[in-house]
């Protein structure tokens, strides 16, 4: 079966009744029928349930669709997007190790990286994402993991994954990368070399802002490895909102496609706007990176990103201004929303670090949701006037 149709058909087993919708499995452990069994499921390590922290029917529903989707050998569902982030560096870097980053990065990956990480003894180094000559350099003897986002959030950046994937195999360096943007049916970086891939399921594969999640897939020694680690320090998925997240997956196909049409219109249109200094989507051919995009990337996905010329204060006047769209820090919901990197998603960052990843205090960064087209370019049209 194609991958879209493992997303709607991959189910759990079932608990007799024959349900055609699998139900919520909401417990927090699993019986056993002796005591010998429980004693060999403990001591052998078996692929049982146990404990809900651990695994869990649901959970693994859910799993099992995205590793077919990514075209991965194993996963681990997280209690969110930076928990899965978090855990893959924590799980496979230890003390001495270098971590090497794509400087344009989610705000929180940045404040893992750079607050958090040294406190375990894990040294970190950046690359910019326009710089792809710059990578090799990088590498120290003790780089263990290349990690990066492409598309870059907020900035949409594209990173050369083949490029990247070759690197890293030939330096024999884990490879991480943050596929959240462009979700498995837009982009597949196992495909050009990903050892290990990633998502915040709150976002575009959920689709409705309903709940939290992230997720991890990838080689099986390597997830294995990432779930020993969540399964001790508690990240764990809850089993409800992992039953909302494996239906949302019945449905990502045709709602991608839908928001990749809108956001390709929305940014057509507006690419050539008088209060608009630059304007970013990965299928435009004006993007600087437009030959990887195509090449990689199977649609340009849901996000655009503009300047506007009068700078920060145009932006608030423009975000103050919105009627229909939402102003919200989340992305990928069916409701369009606009936000303000500098002041909301990349705050922590200084002035200097926003400016060196291209994060401008006009920046506004638009998720486009499945409203009609027209009506999503009329409120941006007006709030543009009035800026």
């Amino acid at each position: 079966m194609k991958p879209i149709t493992k997303a709607i058909r991959i189910q759990t087993e079932q608990t007799g009744e024959m349900e055609h919708s699998t139900p919520l499995f909401l417990t927090s452990s699993f019986c056993y029928n002796d005591a010998e069994e429980m004693r060999a499921t403990f001591a052998d390590e078996r692929e049982a349930y146990i404990y809900s922290r651990f695994s869990n029917p649901g959970v693994q529903e859910f799993t099992d669709k995205m590793v077919a989707l990514e075209g991965a050998e194993s996963g681990y569902a997280t209690a969110s997007g930076m928990s899965a982030v978090f855990g893959s560096f924590l799980a496979l870097l230890k003390k001495g190790d270098h971590l090497l980053s794509c400087s344009s990065i989610f705000g929180s990956t940045h404040s893992a990286i750079k607050k958090y990480l040294p406190n375990f003894g894990i040294e970190y180094s950046y690359v910019a994402a326009d710089r792809p000559q710059d990578w090799e350099a990088a590498i120290r003897p003790n780089t263990k993991m290349i990690f990066l986002e492409t598309p870059t959030n907020p900035g949409l950046d594209i990173i050369d994954l083949e490029i990247l994937g070759k690197l890293a195999k030939k330096h024999n360096i884990i490879f991480n990368v943050d596929n959240c943007f462009a979700t498995p049916l837009g982009q597949r970086p196992i495909d050009f070399g990903a050892d290990l891939v990633i998502h915040s399921a709150t976002k575009w594969l959920d689709g409705q802002g309903r709940v939290l999640g992230g997720i991890v897939v990838g080689k099986k020694e390597l997830v294995k490895e990432i779930y020993l680690f969540c399964r001790s320090t508690g990240p764990a998925l809850s089993p409800f909102n992992a039953w909302v997240l494996s239906k949302s997956l019945e449905t990502l196909d045709v709602r991608m496609e839908r928001h990749s049409k809108n956001a390709m219109q929305i940014a057509t249109t507006l690419q050539t706007h008088p209060k608009i200094s630059s304007l970013r989507y990965p299928f435009l051919p004006s993007h600087p990176q437009y030959s990887i995009a195509i090449k990689q990337m199977q649609s340009g996905g849901g996000v655009v990103c503009f300047e506007l010329k009068g700078g920060i204060d145009a932006g608030r006047k423009f975000l103050d201004s919105l009627k229909m769209l939402s102003l919200t820090a989340n992305l990928g919901d069916t409701r369009s929303i606009a936000s303000h990197p500098a002041s909301t998603t990349h705050a922590k960052l200084t002035e200097e670090e926003r400016i060196a990843v291209n994060i401008t205090p006009g920046l506004i960064r638009l998720s486009v949701g499945l409203e009609h087209v027209d009506d999503i370019l009329a409120d941006i049209l007006q709030a543009l006037d009035n800026c």
